[in-house]
Parts: C-alpha cells; sequence; structure tokens
C-alpha cells in the first residue's frame, strides 16, 4: 500500500474511515480468483464490485480457487483446462475450456483404435468390427487397383480386338493383365496383406 492508512469497514464492508484495503478480485463468469489489489476507499464506499478482502487459499493441484455461489467463502474447484478428454461414447477428444468437474461421459484415456468401445474403466477394441473394416478397405483397395489398371489397358486392350496392336503393346498389356489377375486372387480377409507391384 501506498502509506500505512488502512481503511476500516463496517460489516456490509463499507468504509467508516478513509483509507487502503487490500481485495482479492473475482471473476464474474466463473467466479474464479483473478488477482489482488490495493484500494483506496474513502468513508461510505464500499468493496470494488466482483472483490472481498477475504483472503484465498492455494490452489491444490489441478484446483482453481473460486468464491463460492453464497459469495461467502472460498472453495476449491476442479481445473482441468487445457486437458485433453475423449467421449466414451463417440471417442471424439476435446480440450477443456473451463474449470469444474468433468462429465462422466468423458475420459482422459486415449482410445487406440476407432473401434474402441469404452468398458466402463478402459477401452477396448471390438475385433469384430476392426476385422470387418479391414476387410472392407481391402475390398475396396483391390476395386480401385482393378479399376486403375483396365484405365491403363482399355486402348491397348481396343487394339488387341483389332488387331493393331504393336508387339511392344501386346507385351505391356500382358504385364499388366498378369498384374490384374495377382490382384483378384489376393485374399481380402487375410490379417496382412501384401499387394503386387504396379507395373512400370
Amino acid at each position: 500500500m501506498a502509506d500505512n492508512i488502512k481503511a476500516v469497514l463496517d460489516k456490509n464492508n463499507q468504509a467508516i474511515s478513509d483509507g487502503w484495503v487490500t481485495v482479492f478480485n473475482i471473476n464474474n463468469l466463473t467466479r474464479e480468483y483473478i488477482g489482488k489489489a490495493d484500494e483506496y476507499l474513502m468513508i461510505g464506499i464500499g468493496l470494488p464490485a466482483s472483490s472481498t478482502i477475504d483472503e484465498p487459499p492455494a490452489a491444490q493441484d489441478g484446483f482453481a480457487i473460486c468464491r463460492n455461489s453464497a459469495d461467502d467463502a472460498w472453495e476449491q474447484v476442479e481445473d482441468h483446462r487445457g486437458e485433453t478428454f475423449y467421449n466414451i461414447a463417440t471417442l471424439q477428444s476435446m480440450v477443456i475450456q473451463d474449470i469444474g468437474a468433468i462429465d462422466t461421459s468423458l475420459t482422459l484415456l486415449a482410445p487406440t483404435t476407432p473401434y474402441d468401445v469404452w468398458n466402463g474403466s478402459e477401452w477396448v477394441t471390438d475385433s469384430a468390427a476392426l476385422k470387418t473394416a479391414q476387410e472392407n478397405a481391402a475390398v475396396a483397395e483391390k476395386t480401385a487397383l482393378i479399376s486403375a489398371a483396365n484405365l491403363k489397358t482399355q486402348l491397348w486392350q481396343t487394339q488387341l480386338m483389332l488387331g493393331i496392336i504393336t508387339d511392344s503393346d501386346k507385351s505391356t498389356l500382358t504385364t499388366w493383365m498378369k498384374y490384374v489377375q495377382a490382384v483378384e486372387a489376393v485374399d481380402t480377409t487375410a490379417v496382412e496383406i501384401t499387394w503386387p507391384p504396379v507395373p512400370v
């Protein structure tokens, strides 16, 4: 404080003598303690809005100090701001922005696959769903590779049917057709799939 003159306050926290007082400021929205300041009060003047003369305790780890709803005491409120939680139903991640307890639909544990399900205490992978997804992806990949090969060889196949293909192009077409056969032979239910190399 600028000098040693301290204000004397009545029971309503209005000054009954001029002087300085240390106030502890409160965030209007979250009621969180945001810092202290020295204020000079003249007789009849009360404390600034959203402040108190009650000194807050030190915040515990993982908590924020907030004024309670009755505005008569400080309380420790869970503070997870900046932490990433995961929705146990949707697996979506979210970074916590506000203070307060975490909803029971969220967990700090991250799922390891898009096919994980929450069993009440941890993520477990739905192996059947994972296997189905892997097989569907393999079928889609096979279809895409064959379509690309057909597009590549379409002109040569037309030339072959018309009997006007060159020996060089006929050899290349044969290479590509063997490639297509190899792709078609791939077992899309296999755990590990090695796709045939694309002809160059």
